[in-house]
C-alpha cells in the first residue's frame, strides 16, 4: 500500500509528498527478495530500510477486504497463509474490519497525554458510531474509498441495537446520495441482501434467540437477514445508484464459494452461511468490473485463515475516470 498512502517515519515528522505510485509498480516482497508485488502484499513483512517505490500517476485497482476477527490473533496463529493469499491476489489497498489491536506505546504508558480543547460551535449529531471506529474513507483523485463495519442488528428490541443499527442505515443512506465523486465501498456490512445470499434462508428467517420474538415481524429472523434489514439495504443500492460488484458477476446461488461468513463449525450453525461482505461500486464504475471473488469455501472454513469471515476481492479494469466540473450555467 506504500504506492497510494504516504508512510509516516518513526519520529512522528511528515513525509515529504510525493506523487502517487502505479498499480503494477514493483515493491518489496514478503521474503523481501521476489519483485513485483504491490505494497498490500509486502506489508505482510515490513523489514527495515525499505525503499519508496518509484513515482508513478496510476491510481489503486486491486482491493480486499476482510473482517479479521481480531488481525493480532491472525497474525499470530495464521499470518502465513494469509500473506500467502495477498501475495497470490496482490492487492494495492486492504480493508481490515475488527482489528482489535491495542494502541501503540510503551507497556504501562499511557497512550493520549492530553485532550484537544474541543472549540468548535456549531451544533453537530450525536456521535453515536464514531468511537467504535467503524469507518474509514480514503479520498483518491477520482474515487472515494469507503471501508466500513456495520453495526450488528442484535436480536432485541429492548437492547436498542435495532435502533441504532436504524441510525445506521440512514446515516449511510445520506451519505452516498451526496457523495460527488464515483464510490467503492467495502467492508463488513451485516446484512445479506437476498435470499440467494444465504445458505438456508429458512433457517436465519425464522432463527430466535432463546425463544424471543421481537414485536415487530420484520425484525424478526438472524441479524443480517431481517426483513427490515434487508429493505433497507435495498433502499440504500437503489437511492444511492450503488451495484453490488459479487453479485453483478455471479447472478447463481453458489453453496461452495458464495458466502463470506460462516457459523461455528460445531453446533446448530455449523454449515450455515451469509454473505455479508461486500463491495459496492457507484453504477458509473460498473462496466470496469474485472472480477468481484469470495476467497473461502466449503463449510470446513478453508481461505478464512482462523476469522468466521473470508476475504473478498475485487479488480477494475482501468484508472476511474475524474468527475467533471458541473456547469454555472
Amino acid at each position: 500500500m506504500k504506492r497510494f498512502f504516504q508512510p509516516v517515519p518513526k519520529d512522528g515528522s511528515p513525509a515529504k509528498k510525493r506523487p502517487a505510485a502505479s498499480a503494477s509498480s514493483d515493491s518489496d516482497s514478503l521474503g523481501g527478495d521476489a519483485p513485483a508485488l504491490s505494497p498490500a502484499a509486502a506489508a505482510c513483512a515490513i523489514g527495515e530500510g525499505d525503499s519508496p517505490p518509484a513515482p508513478r500517476e496510476e491510481e489503486p485497482r486491486r482491493f480486499v477486504t476482510w473482517n479479521a476477527n481480531s488481525l493480532l490473533l491472525r497474525m499470530k496463529s495464521d499470518w502465513p497463509a494469509f500473506c500467502q493469499f495477498v501475495s497470490r491476489v496482490d492487492p494495492d489497498v486492504i480493508c481490515v474490519q475488527e482489528v482489535r489491536m491495542p494502541a501503540a506505546g510503551s507497556k504501562g504508558a499511557p497512550k493520549n497525554p492530553g485532550q484537544l480543547k474541543d472549540d468548535t460551535s456549531s451544533s453537530r449529531d450525536e456521535k453515536q458510531h464514531e468511537p467504535d471506529g467503524r469507518v474509514i474513507i480514503a479520498e483518491f483523485e477520482s474515487f472515494l474509498l469507503l471501508n466500513t463495519y456495520a453495526p450488528n442488528n442484535g436480536w432485541k428490541e429492548e437492547e436498542n441495537s435495532f435502533q441504532r443499527r436504524r441510525k445506521w442505515d440512514k446515516r449511510m443512506l445520506e451519505f452516498v446520495q451526496q457523495v460527488d465523486k464515483p464510490l467503492i465501498w467495502c467492508g463488513d456490512l451485516n446484512v445479506s441482501h437476498e435470499e440467494i445470499d444465504v445458505s438456508h434462508p429458512d433457517f436465519f428467517s425464522s432463527a430466535k434467540l432463546n425463544g424471543y420474538i421481537p414485536p415487530n415481524k420484520e425484525d424478526c429472523g438472524q441479524p443480517g437477514f431481517t426483513l427490515s434489514e434487508r429493505r433497507r439495504f435495498g433502499n440504500i443500492l437503489s437511492q444511492g445508484k450503488l451495484v453490488d460488484a459479487y453479485r453483478y458477476l455471479h447472478k447463481e446461488k453458489d453453496m461452495d464459494c458464495g458466502f463470506s461468513w460462516s457459523g461455528h463449525p460445531i453446533g446448530k450453525y455449523r454449515g450455515k452461511r451469509m454473505r455479508i461482505d461486500y463491495f459496492l461500486v457507484s453504477e458509473k464504475l460498473k462496466d470496469q468490473i474485472v472480477s468481484c471473488d469470495i476467497h473461502g469455501r466449503g463449510i470446513e472454513l478453508e481461505g478464512f485463515y482462523g476469522s468466521d469471515h473470508c476475504p473478498v476481492s475485487l479488480e477494475l479494469s482501468e484508472e476511474v475516470e475524474a468527475p467533471k466540473p458541473k456547469s454555472s450555467n
